[in-house]
């Protein structure tokens, strides 16, 4: 201390305490005027980062509570991990200790988890290459870690954080994983229940004891948060029954002591079984009481529902909507009389204030444009607030295919009492696709496929796709766009040019080829909400290249109409569909018209399709399937049916067990022709893989095909249809839906191709 430098500050082992008490610990010292400040121990942080922090400038007074100040100012930057306070005459000297940098966080040992996105969220918490080390925000990091094991049921797992000191003051930090076997659910037991057995109680569970196929669907790891949603089911599952005083008393989840095994008791009260004895109205109805009267489902003399009583209650809300009650409240209040075993129901309404939306906005579409979104809604702003229209527009929105998840929340305008705002909260998902294939086959040898596919190009909502097959047989170049709102009425374009040449397969023999390129336009117009009607043309090129083995019928219409075709096919179609999915529908139906019709060039003809798929949901798990499907086509202006029109038929997406397209006539060098006529029917029985629960990615299915195609002059012989039965498989891939079906062909006839064993990757049927 003799040249006048007098120590201010304190050291400290962290920034916590030095912030608690850096003003006891500053050492008194008389107050002295700053002619100065200057900064001793940076390596990487710049000096201004200081000055801007500091509570003190050149000029001012120090006293020790500013001292105090500037202590707490710079550990709460979190870059020093020491900081003290010196002053050499009136020159305040700040002597920091930087905290080391992180140079790189590593993982080893994780394989329940990915590395990057760990590492993503390691960035998000902070630690990340080049910023500063901090040890308590390491070690949150590694508790973290051990949470995210437990949820997945690694109760096990054990993380050890290692931090290694490297030149420069930098560090590197890794995570050990030691990740140990998962938790497996040993015993489910349910206590209590008398209504209903245990076992068909545990069957409403996603989560089980295990089975074969537990490797697939992990049922019997536990996890609290699929627990809740067990429990929300046996609860839903007794009140729709009648157990109005339902309730789980206790849930306890024991762990065994080497964390191996899981047993899980719930101690449930089933209470008594309720009959609605009459269900009334009080409260404003808007002078509407019979309308309202007539969305109840609610009957008395039926055991209570819970399910059917929210379902009233939400339509009596989604009624007032109707009419501009956005904040309508309906209250179902039960009167219970346990002497009897009864229950009333009194709803209780009071439909508040009209309001009218005041505006729209759309929230968590970071690519796809606001205007996709908007289009598709039927609620306007500056409109009378609609609940119908708003449950419409958000379900159109849905059916964009843009988004995992639509909402739209309604939000009060403060001050404003009669305005509401709409917010469409979506969460986007991928709507690009990728694929490249390839395959193998003694009659093919390699075959190359590639598509590319998207369906949000640039967030415009319109769709792009291309698709290549190098088949030695059947090659193709298809280029497609549709541009959903080619007009501002909704009216969709579709451009398609394409490519395709067809061989005969070698057992046919032969080198013949058709060779077909054309080009089309279609649109499609909304006539309702639901239906859509499309219509366009075509112009399209057939050329029939000779060769060895040509059928007599390829042969009969060359020599009649030349070497080469040219037709100008007008379309028109139609399409309904309202399944609860398009990769594993449950319900609903889909059907799909489309007719062709060639009104000029060598080729006339007409030709129709019509399909109806629908699917009836037996229980949760399991669903009974029909599909039919239907084909004719007439040549016009006296000439015949073009051959290279035909419908085929045989193999996966018709008759099942039979070689794909070789049903139906037949050449005399036994090349199958296919048919201006088709009929198809299939009925299947699906249920989820034994063991594998209640997941729908991964079922199998019985399956019973019949079908045939006829030639222009035969007639609709259903003696001649062929038919078979058999197994498949059914498994949401992450290339596409993949379908493997073994068939039993229980009708045929002399000279069909049989295949008993096919797949595919597409749709179903």
């Amino acid at each position: 201390m003799r040249n006048n430098i007098k120590r201010l500050g304190v050291r400290t082992a962290s920034a916590l305490v030095a912030m608690a008490f850096a003003t006891q610990a500053a050492w008194a010292l008389a107050p002295f005027k700053v002619q100065d400040i200057r900064v001793e121990g940076l390596q990487r942080v710049e000096p201004g980062t200081i000055f801007a922090s500091l509570p003190l400038r050149v000029g001012d007074e120090y006293n020790d509570e500013k001292g105090a100040a500037a202590i707490r100012a710079l550990f709460a930057l979190g870059l020093f991990k020491d900081v003290r306070l010196e002053a050499s005459g009136n020159v305040l000297v700040v002597v920091v200790e930087e905290r080391p940098t992180i140079a790189d966080v590593e993982f080893a040992g994780t394989k329940e988890f990915d590395k990057d996105t760990l590492k993503k969220a390691m960035r998000d918490v902070g630690l990340a290459e080049g910023r500063p080390f901090d040890k308590a925000l390491a070690d949150r990091a590694e508790q973290e870690l051990k949470r995210q094991y437990i949820n997945k049921s690694l109760y096990g797992a054990e993380v050890v954080t290692t931090v290694t000191p490297i030149e420069r003051n930098r560090v590197n930090l890794t995570f050990t994983v030691t990740e140990g076997e998962p938790a497996k659910i040993k015993d489910i037991r349910i206590v209590g229940n008398k209504a209903f057995g245990e076992s068909t109680l545990k069957g409403l569970f996603d989560q089980d004891t295990g089975g074969w196929m537990s490797w697939y669907t992990k049922s019997n790891r536990y996890s609290r948060a699929k627990l809740n949603a067990d429990l929300e089911t046996l609860r839903s599952y007794y009140l729709a029954r009648g157990y109005l005083e339902f309730r789980i008393d206790s849930t306890q989840v024991a762990i065994s002591p080497d964390k191996q095994d899981i047993s899980i008791t719930i101690n449930v009260t089933e209470g008594q079984r309720y009959v609605v004895s009459g269900v009334k109205l009080e409260g404003n109805y808007l002078d509407r009481d019979d309308e309202f009267k007539s969305l109840i489902t609610i009957r008395p003399g039926e055991p209570y529902n819970a399910d059917k009583v929210a379902e009233t209650t939400k339509a009596f809300t989604d009624h007032f909507g109707n009419f501009g009650f956005a904040f309508a409240r309906v209250e179902a209040v039960p009167e219970v009389d346990r002497q009897n075993n009864r229950v009333a129901l009194v709803l209780r309404a009071e439909p508040a204030r009209r309001a009218y939306v005041r505006r729209i906005q759309v929230s968590g579409n970071n690519r796809t444009r606001d205007a996709v979104v908007r289009r598709e809604f039927r609620q306007y702003e500056a409109s009378w607030y609609d609940g119908d229209k708003i449950k419409l527009s958000r379900d159109r929105v849905d059916r964009l295919g843009f988004f995992t998840e639509v909402n739209v929340e309604t939000q009060e305008v403060p001050g404003s009492p009669d305005q509401v705002d709409l917010v469409i909260n979506v969460v986007e998902k991928p709507t690009g696709s990728l694929q490249l294939g390839a395959g193998f086959s003694s009659a093919e040898k390699v075959s190359l496929s590639f598509g590319i596919k998207q369906e949000n190009v640039f967030g415009s909502g319109n769709y792009l796709g291309v698709d290549v097959n190098t088949s030695k047989y059947r090659r193709t170049l298809v280029l497609s766009t549709t541009d959903p709102y080619f007009t501002q009425d909704g009216i969709s374009r579709t451009l398609d040019l394409y490519y395709r040449t067809a061989k005969p397969y070698q057992y046919q023999g032969g080198d013949y080829e058709l060779v077909t390129a054309g080009t089309s336009v279609r649109f499609g117009v909304p006539f309702s909400e639901t239906d859509t009607v499309f219509f366009g043309g075509g112009l399209e090129q057939t050329h029939i290249k000779s060769g060895t083995n040509i059928p007599a019928a390829y042969l009969a219409y060359q020599r009649q109409f030349g070497d080469t075709s040219w037709s100008l096919p007008l379309t028109i179609g139609w399409s309904r569909d309202n399944r609860d999915s398009a990769l594993a529908p449950n319900s609903g139906r889909y059907q799909r018209l489309n007719t062709e019709w060639s009104v000029a060039g060598d080729a006339r003809y007409v030709r129709g399709n019509y399909q109806y798929q629908q699917y009836i949901p037996l229980s949760k798990q399991y669903t009974f399937a029909f599909n039919g499907e239907l084909g004719l086509g007439k040549g016009m202006n006296g000439q015949p049916f073009p051959v290279f029109k035909n419908f085929y038929s045989g193999g996966l997406g018709s008759v099942r067990g039979f070689d794909q397209g070789t049903l139906g006539p037949r050449d005399v060098t036994g090349a199958s022709l296919g048919g201006p006529k088709k009929v198809t029917l299939n009925a299947e029985f699906i249920a989820p893989m034994p063991g594998a629960g209640n997941d729908r990615t991964l079922r199998w299915f019985a399956f019973v095909d019949a079908g045939n195609v006829y030639g222009e002059n035969d007639k609709w012989d259903l003696s001649e249809l062929r038919a078979s039965a058999g197994l498949g498989l059914s498994w949401i891939s992450p290339l596409g839906p993949l379908r493997l079906a073994y068939a039993q062909p229980v009708r045929k006839f002399a000279g069909d191709r049989i295949q008993k064993l096919q797949f595919q990757i597409g749709t179903s049927f």
